[in-house]
């Protein structure tokens, strides 16, 4: 496996676990980038970097983000963008890979970019909920600044600094691995 192909997975795994926090950002760094011929994508993709495509996911991250702003629309967008941080989180996985098989391509965008991005995405619908229940959505306003800045650090990095951001989704998932296991040795 060569040195592009690994950063092509970093690169991949952060996008979709920044795709966990909010599912259009990450896409519409993703097209900027490509746009800005940053970074590369795989030739079926290339289309993510058209002028076009930067307006739409421009479009629906801005929509996204003040929609996350709204009390009981923050909650209704959570259980719809469960299965979308899943399909999104696999397609910046393929569409960021290089010189790998399809089978491989494929098999590690559904496990590790959908996998990854519906973790972190039904973590921080917890979270929401549990804003939700304990500060009657008063703190809701809180955890969307919370996920709108992960959001943009993952992008970021994972957009420029491709092992920085998998050494933080590695952190990202031990928290929240540490999180569930002690919650769950509480119930029991």
């Amino acid at each position: 496996m060569t040195s592009e192909a690994i950063i092509s997975i970093f690169l991949g795994v952060g996008l979709a676990a920044s795709v966990g926090f909010r599912v259009f950002l990450p896409l519409f760094a993703m097209s900027l980038a490509a746009y800005l011929d940053v970074i590369p994508l795989s030739e079926n993709w290339d289309w993510i970097g058209t002028f076009p495509a930067l307006i739409a996911l421009g479009v629906a991250m801005v929509l996204e983000i003040f929609a996350y702003y709204i009390p009981f629309v923050d909650n209704a967008l959570d259980s719809i963008a469960i299965p979308l941080a899943a399909i999104a989180g696999t397609a910046v996985m393929v569409s960021t890979m290089a010189d790998l098989s399809p089978m491989i391509t494929w098999a590690l965008a559904i496990i590790a970019g959908g996998g990854t991005a519906t973790l972190v995405k039904s973590a921080s619908a917890g979270t929401r909920l549990t804003s939700s229940v304990s500060t009657a959505g008063l703190g809701n306003p809180v955890v969307s600044t919370v996920e709108t800045g992960g959001a943009v650090v993952m992008s970021m990095a994972s957009i420029f600094l491709p092992i920085v951001a998998i050494i933080l989704v590695i952190i990202i998932l031990s928290f929240l691995f540490w999180f569930y296991r002690k919650l769950r040795s509480k119930t029991e």
